[in-house]
């Protein structure tokens, strides 16, 4: 039996815009880390980056429900003895908003070499604004 292997060229990976304007965070996760996946494809493969790269602008109107807001914890360790530092998601929104969907992202996408060269697809911003508009990025609604 012979293994289908997709030949992708750089004209097939297509860049995409997300507003994350008062959507909920676990859903553009979902949506996001399966664009960057390739899962929209008919020709997926797991084992090969296929995905689309996705700018996520608007992160710091992300939506949390319910009160995750004080009560989901960020955990990160520094290194050193007693280094471990902890923040609410409403501290880790006000100080860095893109690391709350990067966080969220990251932890839906395949671990080892290919998940982390696929997070490198990931784009996010806190305004509007971002410099990727020489790519030509299409929108790409979450309902």
């Amino acid at each position: 039996m012979k293994t289908y292997v997709p030949v992708i060229t750089d004209k097939e990976q297509t860049w995409v815009v997300v507003d994350a304007a008062n959507v909920p965070l676990g859903r553009l996760a979902t949506v996001v880390a399966s664009h960057i996946r390739g899962k929209h494809r008919p020709d997926f493969t797991p084992n090969v980056a296929m995905g689309d790269y996705v700018v996520v602008v608007n992160a710091e109107k992300v939506a949390l429900t319910g009160k995750k807001l004080d009560q989901k914890v960020y955990t990160r360790y520094t290194g050193y003895q007693g280094g471990l530092k902890k923040e609410t998601a409403r501290v880790a929104l006000d100080k860095h908003p893109e690391r709350v969907i990067e966080h969220a992202v990251f932890g839906m996408l395949p671990k080892g070499r290919l998940g982390r060269a696929l997070h490198t697809r990931l784009k996010v911003y806190a305004g509007t604004q971002h410099p990727h508009v020489a790519q030509q990025p299409q929108t790409l609604e979450i309902k």
